[in-house]
């Protein structure tokens, strides 16, 4: 009896491990939310927004081909936006390989859409060499947004892109950067970390983060074991409405320097925002 039950653990452990360690983090999906904004205009109704988050490219999984994916499957979605919310490369993974921002930013240089592709940095980005990573991404077209805004217009749809910098590792001016737009005007916020979001207006429509990867590690009833915030599982995952302020805190679309993660896959996330006086509502749908 005891040697069927040892057996029977060691094949539960075999199962879920390789679950975790391998078949979960080499996934790749798109998920398709649609969100019902107060404060979003008719003529901007049905905007795509494609948000991905922590490529962490040099992480386990997560060479050019899984940049290859991200971008195949980005832009068959066709957004009107994509926006990239830090954290492209990981410092010092356990059992990753290095590739320099370079390689990262030629893998992506694919990525197109109409309102175009704006960035922000992570944490590790920071930590290896934000300049050089600016620098690369820039030279294909990929424009940052640190702490600055820009007027996006397509059609008779008008609203603004605030980027902010990353919440722990730049003395982030996000006053300044949320002052440019004119009053009145619709506003859509990207950052790294969800940190920040408490310290958002609620004149801003939505804010996207990335950075707490869901937790990486899930177990129902128990939660969420690996949350890198301040605000615990608060903010970890998902569409979030709090004092009239909506965030959407996406996934990662590659695990982060440890190399599992459990009910959390890796995700694009493409967001349709919708004109909406009374409700908020926010559907997943992986495809």
């Amino acid at each position: 009896m005891i040697k069927r039950l040892l057996i029977f653990a060691l094949a539960c452990g075999t199962v879920l491990g390789s679950w975790a360690f391998w078949f979960e983090p080499a996934s790749l999906k798109n998920k398709n939310h649609e969100i019902a904004l107060a404060s979003w205009p008719a003529p901007c109704d049905g905007l795509r927004v494609a948000v991905l988050a922590d490529l962490h490219v040099d992480s386990p999984f997560n060479g050019a081909d899984k940049v290859k994916r991200i971008v195949d499957l980005t832009r068959a979605a066709k957004p009107d936006l994509i926006l990239l919310a830090g954290d492209y490369v990981v410092h010092r993974v356990l059992g990753g390989t290095f590739v320099s921002p370079e390689a990262i930013a030629e893998g992506l240089r694919a990525l197109s859409a109409p309102l175009g592709v704006f960035a922000v940095l992570g944490n590790h980005d920071r930590w290896l060499n934000a300049r050089q990573i600016e620098d690369a991404f820039k030279a294909v077209g990929i424009k940052f947004l640190e702490d600055d805004a820009v007027s996006m217009t397509s059609g008779n749809c008008s609203f603004w892109l605030v980027g902010l910098s990353d919440f722990w590792e730049e003395p982030h001016r996000y006053k300044a950067a949320l002052a440019k737009p004119p009053h009145g005007a619709p506003v859509i916020v990207f950052t790294h970390k969800p940190d920040l979001f408490p310290q958002i207006p609620n004149t801003v429509a939505i804010t996207f983060a990335g950075h707490t990867h869901g937790g990486q590690v899930y177990f129902p009833m128990v939660g969420r074991l690996i949350v890198p915030s301040r605000y615990g599982e608060r903010y970890a995952i998902g569409h979030i409405v709090e004092n009239g302020r909506t965030c959407l805190s996406v996934l990662e679309s590659g695990p982060a320097s440890c190399p599992c993660v459990f009910l959390v896959p890796p995700e694009i996330s493409l967001v349709t925002l919708r004109t909406s006086a009374a409700s908020h509502r926010d559907h997943g749908r992986s495809t």
